[in-house]
């Protein structure tokens, strides 16, 4: 399951066996209204998931999400990627925005309106990080964005379930490490790490399952 806003193409570098795994890819789905509760949205999923005993993967609120559906389902195993596995880990910063009530002036609207620019002849390097947005960061419903960003702040769960296993960056921007417990650390790994070192990512994931 891929981070908030992101399609499933994060996870297109990740590698294992063929012969061992078949992955499945998950997408966002459109929330029923901005108010419809994560385990009520996490449901909606089991009818997704056609094998027994899935190991789910989960990057970011990705993470968060199969936690909440690990709930639902016999799982053999939940990682999480670049995530929390409470509120405990939610950063200060995060917590002030939640507290604030200062997400409610994002410009989700502005972002689910934002057209292609990486087709305008911008500056080299601005132009590819644009097409790697584009590319990426694909879900931009106006509806969602909403939903997510509440529910990211809101998530409320308060002990962490047995059968996680974290694997994170440790200079991840988003959730840093040093509010994190018992994870795997991945040197130099920030919060896109699912892209950049999705080749470490790989190996660590193999040698656990």
């Amino acid at each position: 399951m891929p981070g908030l806003a992101a399609s499933s193409m994060i996870f297109e570098h990740i590698k294992l066996p063929e012969k061992k795994y078949v992955l499945h890819y998950l997408e966002w789905i459109a929330p029923d209204s901005v108010k419809e509760s994560l385990a009520d949205y996490a449901s909606k999923y089991v009818a997704l998931i056609k094998h027994k005993q899935p190991i789910l993967v989960g990057v970011s609120f990705g993470g968060i999400l199969v936690q909440e559906l690990s709930r639902l389902l016999k799982t053999r195993k939940v990682i999480i990627i670049s995530s929390i596995k409470s509120r405990s880990e939610m950063p200060k910063r995060l917590r002030f925005l939640k507290n604030s009530k200062a997400y409610k002036f994002f410009p989700s609207r502005k972002l689910s309106q934002i057209d292609d620019f990486s087709k305008y002849d911008f500056h080299p390097h601005l132009k590819k990080k644009t097409e790697l947005y584009n590319k990426y960061m694909s879900v931009r419903d106006e509806k969602y964005l909403n939903w997510a960003i509440h529910n990211v702040l809101h998530w409320n769960n308060t002990l962490p379930q047995d059968n996680i296993i974290h694997i994170h960056g440790n200079k991840d921007e988003i959730f840093p490490i040093k509010y994190i417990k018992n994870c795997i650390p991945v040197e130099g790994g920030t919060h896109a790490m699912i892209i950049v070192k999705a080749k470490k990512i790989s190996a660590i994931i193999e040698e656990l399952l």
